[in-house]
């Protein structure tokens, strides 16, 4: 794998797909947009306006059925910018303080929450009592309960909650499950999922660093894409847990949260998969050994372009719009008034967060957790 820097991680988690896709005109997401009807796309505020909302502007670009109509932010300078850039009005930008008026405004349909992973349960939870639809980043939570509590809670508001789960739209893990889950190679024994980026040159006060509004280091920050690949290329859910934390060769920075850890997750069929997620080296990858062959993903896990291969053959499938692909499939359900997929429901970030939780329990005790 090549070597690229923190810096070049996120220039390609942020932008890489905007080199490989034509998307139009960021003006296309303003109210003057005439292809699609108002009334057949979904109104959209980004709650939160740093480096991921910043990654949403391509998607919501390219998006058929949806349209940026407000956003919610602390910094007025932020919010003055993105009002001129997309035409937003007054009365469609809010503070953290006055963001349950929402409640009372019917040109906003969805609240996007991209804020730090320790605020997603209180704007979860704040959406759904204004009566808004929600998409909340991943983590969903820092723990299973806290998910159930945001679950239970958009179902009381009679509103739909989804987690910003983008690779499930991406035509490489959609086969990954294929070979997975249909055995087109025989029974998978070994997978392996790791995510990782050096981090250089981060602030000590970046809230990366920080247990509370983090929640644990680079297992919330991008483990969470390990656990998911292991779980829906099986379609199994795992049995048990065995983890190891460390080393820290970075002492200065990881004072409250891990700079490594490696896991093993045992599912009901017998596989096994490892993975590591760190934050002193660059790593990307997903591979899977079967019976029959195996399938890998290398880079596999950031935004893209994701190059595989299976013992046959290499994949060749299109790049696409991840975010763009996510944010149509959301719409589409919700303006038909159906249920969401349960691929990308707030069921499925809480079933990822009962596993990080026993990752962790794993890693700080030594002994193998059991699922129930």
């Amino acid at each position: 794998m090549s070597t690229y820097s923190r810096r070049t991680f996120i220039e390609q988690m942020g932008w890489g797909l905007g080199a490989a896709v034509t998307l139009p005109s960021l003006v296309s997401m303003t109210p003057e947009r005439a292809n699609v009807q108002d009334k057949q796309r979904l109104n959209i505020a980004l709650c939160g306006l740093g480096r991921y909302a910043n990654v949403l502007k391509g998607g919501l670009a390219a998006s058929q059925y949806c349209r940026l109509a407000g956003i919610v932010t602390g910094t007025p300078a932020k919010a003055a910018e993105w009002q001129r850039a997309y035409g937003i009005p007054d009365k469609n930008s809010y503070t953290y303080q006055t963001f349950d008026q929402l409640s009372r405004n019917p040109d906003i349909d969805l609240v996007y929450i991209t804020l730090p992973n320790g605020l997603h349960k209180e704007y979860v939870l704040r959406a759904a009592k204004a009566g808004k639809h929600v998409i909340v980043e991943k983590p969903m939570a820092f723990t299973e309960q806290d998910c159930r509590e945001m679950i239970d809670a958009c179902q009381k508001a009679g509103v739909q909650l989804a987690v910003g789960y983008r690779l499930h739209y991406d035509p490489h893990h959609i086969e990954l499950k294929r070979l997975g889950q249909d055995k087109i190679f025989g029974q998978v024994r070994l997978m392996e999922a790791s995510l990782g980026y050096r981090l250089e040159g981060i602030s000590p006060d970046d809230w990366h660093l920080n247990k509370a509004l983090a929640g644990g280091g680079p297992l919330m920050n991008l483990g969470v894409y390990c656990v998911q690949s292991g779980r829906y290329v099986l379609g199994e859910e795992p049995v048990a847990v065995t983890a190891q934390i460390g080393p820290v060769t970075m002492p200065a920075l990881f004072k409250e949260v891990e700079e490594n850890i490696t896991w093993q997750l045992y599912f009901p069929s017998g596989a096994i998969c490892t993975s590591s997620s760190t934050s002193n080296c660059n790593v990307d990858r997903f591979f899977a050994s079967a019976d029959e062959g195996y399938f890998e993903l290398e880079p596999a896990l950031s935004y893209g372009p994701f190059k595989g291969r299976t013992s046959r053959a290499a994949f060749n499938f299109p790049v696409v719009n991840q975010q763009a692909a996510q944010l149509d499939d959301i719409a589409q359900h919700i303006l038909a008034n159906k249920p969401l997929p349960v691929h990308i429901s707030g069921e499925e970030g809480r079933k990822d967060m009962r596993v990080i939780e026993a990752i962790y329990r794993a890693a700080h005790t030594g002994r193998k957790i059991t699922l129930a």
